[in-house]
């Protein structure tokens, strides 16, 4: 391998060990879902108990494929996120 490639090689291991906590970025942003419940803890039991009531029924509120995640909490998140689980 000339040294002209191995050069843009280390470069782009640089660029992506640098930047790959940017790539993997929370969806959705926690700024966004706490301007809409207000507080954190009351966040994190809202999106506990439907994920959990996820895992039980397999009830969702948005369609299969409009989920970003895979896993219940995510889509707990999500589902929180666009307005779709209310607080009374």
């Amino acid at each position: 391998m000339s040294n002209f490639k191995k050069l843009v090689v280390n470069i782009l291991f640089l660029v992506y060990y640098k930047y790959r906590k940017v790539i993997k970025m929370i969806y959705p942003s926690i700024d966004k879902l706490l301007n809409q419940v207000g507080s954190k803890y009351l966040l994190v039991n809202i999106v506990a108990k439907r994920a959990h009531e996820i895992e039980q029924t397999h009830h969702y509120q948005l369609k299969e494929y409009e989920y970003v995640s895979k896993k219940p909490i995510g889509r707990a998140l999500e589902e929180v996120a666009k307005d779709k689980i209310k607080l009374k």
